[in-house]
């Protein structure tokens, strides 16, 4: 099984080696048979090539059974024209990773994490509000005269109903509950094509309960009412905000895992920023990394009928909720002590020694 790494900037690289060290362990533990194919992104590649994302490192990705993706520091890039790439965004349009898997929980030890949240965001990953790829060609915003701003948003039926479709499925294997988040008698022709289809599938699903929320009241019901939530599906722009917000009350944003899902091709990655500002401390939180590269394993795993790959993705969450229950081994951002290397550490340590 060969993964293709690229391990982004300011953090990215040290987040991304620890989630390899984990992987490394869970390969000798359960002997899956991992290979790593790493290249450089981001400004350093710029530095060398003149683009964030050069092609041999997008070739790797596509070629690859799987992608691990560190965060990019998009917002200092040059631009498009001047070789600054936006990396997942370009990867998921043009791998059509349509379907972005985000879930959340509280965890034992962890601080200031809410009781009772565990979820799953199920976002739409192509279409939206997303003006970098919510056209064939050019960008979905644009200046019709110097005082006049404009931007798209852009819903199809087929994209509608193939995440209503993933939201499905991953309710099926959870508590069988979906609720599909928009604002319909606001955005009534958008919002209002996407609810079309996905009631279209959950005809299709009459074991699974459905229930509309408008965005404003979910973003208040998260908080006051977690337990009641299941499976939460919307759209692009939607999706990444409630995203940030359950990791928050999941104890923070460091906890952030993601998997990004097309019909062929599937990338993991944190689902937070580079993080400048703590840049080569050694005090950055790999948990969302290393959560979504568990998710990849099980997610080829299931695809290739590997029963070793489950387990060790099982393993690998088991070992970090064990590393979440005592300060010497959670990192500072959750009240722990342990650095990122310690925290990596502790982890491998417990995916070799899982009973």
């Amino acid at each position: 099984m060969r993964l293709a790494v690229l391990p982004g900037d300011d953090i990215g690289p040290e987040i991304t080696d620890a989630a390899l060290r984990v992987l490394r362990a869970a390969d000798a533990r359960y002997a899956l048979g991992l290979t790593f194919d790493v290249h450089q992104v981001g400004m350093a590649a710029h530095r060398r090539a003149g683009t964030t994302l050069p092609s041999e490192a997008f070739e790797a990705a596509r070629a690859a059974d799987g992608i691990l993706l560190g965060p990019g520091g998009m917002t200092d890039y040059p631009p498009l024209a001047d070789g600054g790439v936006n990396i997942p965004g370009t990867i998921r349009k043009r791998l059509d990773l349509f379907a972005n898997i985000r879930p959340a929980r509280s965890r034992a030890g962890v601080p200031k994490a809410i009781p009772g949240l565990d979820c799953v965001i199920v976002r739409e990953n192509t279409e939206g509000f997303y003006a970098d790829r919510s056209l064939f060609q050019g960008t979905g915003e644009f200046m019709p005269t110097a005082d006049t701003a404009l931007s798209i948003r852009l819903i199809t039926a087929r994209a509608s109903r193939r995440i209503a479709e993933v939201a499905f499925r991953v309710a099926a294997g959870r508590r069988k509950h979906v609720a599909m988040v928009g604002k319909r008698h606001v955005l009534q022709v958008t919002d209002g094509l996407f609810m079309r289809e996905v009631r279209a599938v959950a005809e299709q699903h009459p074991d699974i309960t459905l229930r509309e929320i408008d965005i404003d009241a979910m973003a208040a019901d998260i908080y006051a009412r977690p337990e009641l939530f299941d499976v939460i599906l919307t759209t692009n722009m939607f999706g990444d905000i409630l995203s940030n917000l359950v990791n928050a009350l999941a104890g923070g944003l460091g906890m952030a895992s993601a998997l990004n899902v097309g019909e062929r091709h599937a990338a993991a990655n944190a689902g937070h920023g580079s993080a400048p500002d703590i840049a080569g401390r050694g005090i950055a939180n790999p948990s969302g990394i290393i959560l979504s590269a568990a998710m990849l394993l099980r997610h080829l795993g299931l695809g290739q009928g590997s029963n070793s790959s489950v387990a060790a993705a099982e393993a690998i969450e088991r070992a970090l909720d064990r590393a979440m229950t005592a300060a010497p081994t959670r990192t500072r951002d959750l009240g722990g002590t342990a650095s990122t290397d310690a925290f990596a550490d502790a982890i491998c340590r417990f995916v070799t020694d899982d009973a």
